[in-house]
């Protein structure tokens, strides 16, 4: 297998239950070497569950699960040599400075004395917390305390990288920061990604796993998850003066599906797959004597993918 193809992250069939309640059922997914995965739900969906199997702090009912070519079940103490953890709930020392806290976690993940303190100064500026180095972690901002948690998970350079939750309870600002720092740790690193948040999938992901209730529904590229609900984007029309005949005339056009009508002169135009009916809705429009405002496309967006996936009532398929 090329380096470029190398599966980093191999999950196949995963089951987890607690008690009774199945949290996760016969989940099977894999991430590429360098490549940045997002894994998709909504809360409960079996996302953390899925995350404390990978790094051993659960043991799985059934399944397997390989990192870095290394069974987790088989050999964990292995295999977590080669992860790098960030829980939802980071565990930070808050009376520890923020260099000592990352002296501490490069000596137990086993990194050699002599590099240490190059590693600590290297992983401070990589994640922008070099000008707090010195400041107890108990005082610093949740973006920073976060910044900390991730400077903590990749210390020892590992060859994956899991992130459960990594933007929850930040600020926009601090959403941004951390998001460009995930983005510039894939191709070194294997990433997985871990959220419930569909801006940090659309922004930092080549691909998206989905989960729901404990299954996967869906698996590949946001965009081509995008095609594969609604080949053809509905048509957004506003005037600037709607009418009940106009209405029904546009309802009648070949190939609309359905007009929804909004505010009297807002339209929502849904036509049928692979056809484009801008110029025939303006035509129309024009010779009723009416005034467009705005005609454009509504292209479906990954959240509409995820509505659509995660509810029960509506099929999608999902090959």
């Amino acid at each position: 297998m090329s380096e470029n193809t190398q599966l980093m992250i191999e999950v196949k069939n995963l089951s987890r239950s607690y008690g009774t309640k199945l949290a996760v059922r016969d989940v099977s997914f894999s991430v590429r070497k360098g490549e940045i995965l997002g894994f998709l739900g909504p809360n409960a969906a079996g996302k953390s569950t899925t995350m404390k199997v990978l790094t051993g702090f659960l043991p799985l009912e059934s399944g397997s699960v390989v990192v870095a070519g290394i069974d987790v079940t088989e050999h964990p103490v292995d295999a977590r040599r080669h992860i790098g953890y960030l829980p939802e709930n980071v565990p930070l020392y808050p009376d520890f400075s923020v260099r000592d806290y990352l002296r501490f976690h490069a000596d137990i993940k086993g990194v050699a004395r002599k590099l240490r303190e190059s590693r600590v100064n290297e992983t401070l500026e990589r994640c922008m917390i070099t000008d707090v180095s010195n400041q107890l972690i108990g005082k610093l901002s949740k973006g920073y305390r976060q910044r900390v948690g991730l400077a903590m998970a990749i210390i020892h350079k590992p060859d994956v990288i899991i992130l459960d939750e990594p933007t929850v309870g930040l600020d926009p600002v601090a959403i941004r920061e951390t998001r460009e720092l995930i983005k510039s740790l894939g191709g070194e690193h294997t990433v997985l990604l871990s959220t419930h948040i569909l801006p940090e999938v659309s922004m930092t992901c080549q691909r998206v796993v989905i989960i729901h209730e404990g299954v996967t529904v869906a698996e590949d590229t946001p965009e081509n998850l995008s095609s594969r609900i609604n080949k053809t984007p509905n048509i957004l029309l506003e005037l600037e003066k709607g009418s009940p005949d106009l209405l029904q005339e546009l309802s009648a056009l070949d190939g609309v599906v359905s007009v929804n009508c909004r505010e009297t002169n807002h339209y929502s135009i849904e036509v049928k797959p692979d056809m484009d009916l801008r110029a025939d809705v303006a035509g129309l429009v024009i010779a009723k004597g009416g005034r467009i405002l705005s005609l454009q496309t509504h292209q479906v967006s990954l959240e509409d993918v995820f509505v659509q996936l995660t509810t029960k009532d509506e099929e999608v398929s999902h090959e």
